[in-house]
């Protein structure tokens, strides 16, 4: 019996290129591919080819050492971790890409039912290949899909950190005097970062006086103005005084609705006035 399972392990082996090569064609044709792209993609195409053929060369390597099924799986895990970074860097959404297990699963089984045939093999060898292709199927599209999907979360984080840094932009005026223009809506975890950049970029250029922009936030409601308040108590503490200015007449009416206390904070219609009053309070 593992005489036979040695020698379709090596057919498979073999035939891998072939293999590799049915279903890549299968697969363009099936995706109405047209020869122009095709050509225009040959480079990476042949990669593609490649590693289909390194992948079915894993089945064939598990069929020759039935035993041997965790060093099948570790193998398997490899290719799909490597295989996963590979294809996510690509730009090939992870549906699309899922969609070859059906293809690797017909020409598997079905290279392996033309040997199956020629040798006359027996229900318990079949039940033995069964027992070896569809599990190894299984723990590569397992393995596979949960590094693209790493892969996906990490690129998102490292996009939402460059936007986090992006969006708390203290932006020198004067000596002293800097503005912040806030833009979007703030959740607690942007609210978090705005109140360690403006802290940081406040020490840094040494400011005394800070411009709170927020014509451009569309919604402010409890939480964003506690968010707020919490920033201004702070910059007071490192003795930088706060001018809020940009409120917009829906906003507004939300603060008045929301009974939210500015009595404390200075608060200006626009840049224009926010400035002169700096000005008058440098020049006393």
């Amino acid at each position: 019996m593992d005489n036979q399972l040695l020698y379709l392990g090596k057919t498979i082996i073999n035939r891998k290129k072939e293999i590799a090569q049915e279903i890549h064609e299968k697969r363009l044709a099936d995706a109405r591919v047209s020869t122009e792209d095709q050509e225009s993609f040959q480079q990476i195409n042949d990669q593609i080819i490649e590693i289909r053929a390194n992948f079915i060369a894993l089945f064939g390597e598990a069929l020759m050492r039935p035993s041997e099924q965790q060093t099948a799986y570790e193998e398997m895990r490899k290719w799909a971790e490597e295989t996963g970074q590979y294809i996510y860097k690509l730009g090939i959404q992870l549906d699309e890409a899922l969609k070859d297990t059906s293809y690797y699963r017909i020409y598997i089984w079905k290279a392996l039912k033309e040997e199956a045939i020629k040798l006359n093999l027996s229900a318990a060898i079949i039940f033995d290949l069964i027992s070896i292709i569809d599990p190894l199927l299984d723990k590569a599209v397992h393995d596979f899909s949960l590094t693209y999907v790493k892969a996906f979360q990490s690129s998102l984080e490292s996009a939402k950190t460059s936007f986090l840094e992006l969006s708390v932009p203290v932006v020198p005026l004067v000596p002293g005097v800097g503005v912040l223009p806030l833009i979007g809506n703030m959740d607690t975890e942007r609210a978090q970062h705005l109140m360690e950049e403006t802290l940081k970029q406040a020490g840094k250029l040494q400011l005394t006086h800070l411009v709170l922009d927020i014509s451009g936030v569309l919604i402010v409601d409890t939480m964003v103005a506690d968010q707020l308040f919490k920033v201004i108590d702070a910059l007071s503490l490192i003795g930088v005084k706060t001018i809020i200015t940009g409120i917009r007449p829906e906003v507004a009416q939300t603060i008045v609705t929301l009974g939210l206390d500015l009595s404390n904070i200075s608060v200006k219609a626009n840049l224009h006035q926010a400035f002169k009053e700096i000005q008058l309070i440098k020049e006393m």
